[in-house]
């Protein structure tokens, strides 16, 4: 299960990648906005808590540049969230760092680009090994700034 988010000036983006998702075979959740003005981070926060409980494996989040969510969201324990608006960067984003949230900016990129990256993104694997000591070490970083 995709978990999938947006604000407002996402709307119409998070729509064409739904819709392209779920005709490749994912199952997505949408967690809003339905088009009305709302703030990002409330929406970041619900596709986050998906993902961290184990409910989704992973999330996509969709505002007018991509880059609130992207801050909202990596405060959030358990996420490394990726803004990200070409093919390399959604790829090895998933392959070196292991990021579990795409992030999209409406206002950036349009629906054709967008639903590459989310396909590129959910269907490359973390290649582990060397880049899980760096990815232990983010989390070891999360850990020691809580409080």
């Amino acid at each position: 299960m995709i978990a999938i988010g947006c604000d407002h000036a996402g709307y119409e983006l998070k729509k064409s990648v739904i819709d392209f998702l779920n005709e490749k075979g994912f199952d997505t959740l949408d967690l809003g906005c339905g088009g009305e003005h709302v703030d990002y981070p409330e929406i970041a926060e619900k596709v986050c808590e998906k993902v961290t409980d184990g409910s989704c494996e992973k999330g996509i989040l969709i505002c007018g540049t991509g880059v609130g969510m992207s801050i909202a969201a990596n405060k959030v324990k358990g996420i490394r969230a990726a803004l990200c608006s070409e093919h390399f960067s959604a790829k090895y984003t998933r392959l070196h760092n292991d990021s579990n949230i795409l992030c999209m900016g409406a206002r950036t990129i349009g629906a054709g680009l967008a639903t590459e990256l989310a396909e590129l993104f959910l269907t490359t694997e973390f290649e582990g090994g060397r880049h899980q000591r760096r990815v232990d070490l983010i989390t070891d970083l999360e850990n020691k700034n809580l409080s």
